[in-house]
């Protein structure tokens, strides 16, 4: 396994793996199962795998956890290791994002959901990705399903932009009880930890409940679902429904939905979506 940390060395270790298809899996590190499976899949397709840990600064707002996000680079390495993968790229701040950086890169949608309570988060996302994008020229980049509002703005962002690679995406990787993998979940005490799965259960119930036909009706669900989370002890963010093509609000035309949901359990905030019609 190659580990490098500048640009400079980036490209040579690049030159070296030119003759081969190649993988990238954009992380921010503390890798845990989730990250495993996304480099699994890219071995599992034939392909050698880059995957780069970079805290994305652009994509933190004011008072977030930038400064705690876990930063456990060894134990990453060393599991990148197990794994088989080729590169590793723990990029500089400074080399990321320049002094005077003052471009970036948008979509309507990322304004909405998440975007709405973290403005410019998704433009922080979709700017470095694209920068990794353009410093690896991988043949595909794989992503989790979990954050699918930012699966959906990347998959946008290669299709309008013309990016000559693939994205690929693996299904959400759980605990035991169905709390979807995430770096944050070290966050929650061990009383928020028994709560926590409950997110993934409501919306797990709404499924069975059904999607109501009209407007109004769907409306008043997702306003029920809120307020039992809220009973449950989560600060719900929002619980919305989505056409899964255009991640807008659906209409008669939708061909398939999802239920996303975003809720604060102590000062751990959580997410997840499931199909509606899967």
């Amino acid at each position: 396994m190659i580990h490098v940390s500048s640009l400079d060395e980036l490209k040579e270790a690049l030159s070296s793996e030119s003759d081969h298809p190649l993988a990238l899996v954009p992380t921010m590190g503390a890798l845990h199962s989730g990250h495993v499976e996304l480099v699994r899949h890219a071995k599992s397709r034939g392909f050698h795998v880059a995957l780069s840990i970079f805290v994305n600064p652009m994509q933190f707002g004011p008072g977030e956890d930038l400064e705690r996000y876990p930063r456990p680079l060894s134990a990453d390495l060393d599991l990148c290791q197990k794994e088989g993968v080729s590169l590793v790229f723990t990029p500089n701040v400074s080399e990321m994002v320049s002094e005077n950086s003052s471009i970036r890169v948008s979509h309507p949608v990322g304004s909405l959901y998440c975007g709405a309570y973290r403005p410019g988060h998704f433009d922080g996302v979709l700017t470095i990705v694209a920068k990794l994008f353009h410093l690896f020229s991988p043949d595909i980049a794989v992503f989790g399903q979990k954050d699918r509002q930012q699966l959906f703005l990347i998959e946008r962002m290669v299709a309008e932009l013309d990016f000559p690679l693939k994205i690929e995406s693996v299904k959400t990787v759980r605990e035991y009880d169905g709390l979807a993998k995430s770096s944050r979940n070290r966050y929650l005490s061990e009383s928020e930890r028994l709560i926590a799965p409950f997110l993934y259960g409501r919306l797990l119930k709404a499924k069975e409940e059904g999607v109501p036909k009209n407007h109004s009706d769907q409306q008043a669900w997702l306003q029920e679902i809120s307020k039992n989370l809220s009973t449950l002890g989560f600060r719900p963010d929002y619980v919305s429904l989505v056409d899964r093509e255009t991640f807008l609000p659906p209409t008669r035309d939708s061909s398939g939905l999802i239920l996303l949901a975003a809720a604060w359990l102590g000062k751990t905030r959580l997410i997840d979506n499931l199909e509606m019609d899967e």
